[in-house]
């Protein structure tokens, strides 16, 4: 999928009517021209090459800066350097042109076009952000524009709405770099609101944007899971095969988060077929995932010995239980000894010791226990050892997870016995 580019902006502007160089090819018309002046217009005018003419009409109101056809010249200067590859010259002429004709749509549409690429294409942030700043403020002069001279205003309005789309999404590009994703979602939903349903399905046209949409909530502080879910999988319906797989992780993704499962999605995936946005009622239907606090509390309530949890249940309810449920946890095995075999050192400081103890924390190798031995050992274990311990358990802090044991040992490896030898028999 790809972004709107230059030459479908060009198609449109070119295809409105522009102050009419007609006249200026008639001397005798309404233009008053002297036939120097003709000349040199004329001399421009039947250029061939795209840069030679737009030089040469460069040329010509440089000689006759009071041009009757300035405006005229300055557009067609703008369109015939959008033809080639020279940026600079045409970023130039929509300056020449912006400065005579501030409303003026075609050369806003091509501040946009440049700016948003050196934007999209910066590595360095601060690069990045400036470019997109100044395209932004650009698509905010065209959508505030009211009007450019010698266009009628229901031409004035078929452009901007033509144009109105990609100013919107050039400022959702701006909001996002600089992590206002409340602002991107509000531009990107305006934007598209104003376009055709098929264009929204189109990946040559706003389908690309609807997967930011996604985007933006996904990444928005706390994320919109629910709505990211919808977006994404709009988007994945419509993509072409090669995209689709990451379009659609990012939808099942948003989906399992909000709703804890898998269950219920294909009802978003039969009504993204059809609608841009939400059926009213339908999110509102799928059911969150219950909260950590509240699963811990439905454990907590249905296990009548809480001693008897396995050590990942207790460390769950410790860690994202409420303090009642918490403290009822710790207190089924508070003052109670435990052995633990095998447990990984992560430090070891005098006679206090930090360990990996449970699955979750060797897996996501995060400390989770602290023994305080009786007696400092002679030779301390090396970060990464397994060793054997025994201990009290004494207190926890839930937010880092830490429980710590008092009263702790290491417990000796026993030697290994030495294979017993047989006599071969004669």
């Amino acid at each position: 999928m790809k972004k709107v580019v230059l030459a479908s902006l060009l198609a449109v502007a070119c295809a409105l009517p522009m102050a009419t160089l007609a006249h200026a090819q008639d001397p005798a018309g309404q233009v008053a021209m002297s036939a120097d002046e003709y000349t040199a217009y004329n001399n421009a005018n039947t250029q061939t090459d795209p840069a030679a003419k737009a030089q040469a009409f460069q040329a010509y109101l440089k000689a006759y800066p009071k041009s009757s056809v300035k405006l005229a010249v300055l557009t067609q200067i703008v369109a015939l350097y959008s033809q080639t590859t020279n940026k600079d010259a045409t970023l130039a002429a929509a300056d020449d042109l912006l400065a005579a004709d501030p409303g003026n749509l075609r050369a806003l549409a091509i501040k946009v076009y440049y700016l948003r690429a050196e934007g999209d294409a910066a590595t360095d942030p601060a690069a990045k952000q400036a470019a997109l700043d100044k395209a932004a403020g650009y698509a905010n002069q065209g959508l505030s524009a009211t009007g450019s001279t010698g266009v009628s205003a229901d031409d004035y309005k078929k452009f901007k709405d033509a144009t109105m789309p990609t100013f919107e999404s050039t400022i959702a590009d701006d909001d996002l770099a600089k992590k206002d994703n409340a602002g991107a979602i509000t531009a990107l939903k305006t934007e598209l609101a104003a376009v055709p349903v098929a264009d929204t399905q189109d990946p040559n046209k706003q389908l690309q944007d609807v997967y930011v949409l996604a985007q933006a909530y996904y990444t928005s502080t706390p994320p919109d899971y629910l709505n990211c879910a919808w977006y994404a999988t709009r988007a994945a319906n419509f993509a072409p095969a090669n995209f689709k797989p990451t379009i659609q992780q990012l939808a099942t993704y948003c989906y399992k988060k909000f709703h804890g499962g898998a269950d219920g999605y294909d009802a978003l995936q039969t009504a993204v077929a059809t609608n841009l946005n939400p059926p009213a009622g339908l999110l509102e239907g799928i059911k969150p995932a219950p909260k950590p606090e509240d699963m811990v509390h439905s454990l907590v309530a249905s296990t009548p010995d809480l001693a008897t949890l396995a050590l990942g249940d207790k460390e769950t309810a410790l860690q994202y239980g409420t303090k009642d449920d918490a403290d009822k946890v710790f207190a089924s095995v508070k003052g109670k000894s435990v052995s633990f075999p095998d447990v990984t050192v992560v430090s070891a400081s005098g006679a206090s010791i930090v360990l990996m103890v449970s699955d979750d924390a060797n897996a996501s190798k995060t400390p989770d226990f602290t023994i305080n031995l009786k007696e400092a050992p002679k030779t301390e274990p090396a970060a990464g050892e397994k060793i054997t311990v025994e201990g009290t358990y004494d207190s926890y802090t839930s937010n880092p997870l830490m429980i710590t044991l008092t009263d702790g040992t290491i417990v000796p490896k026993t030697p290994a016995k030495a294979p017993v030898r047989r006599r071969p028999a004669h």
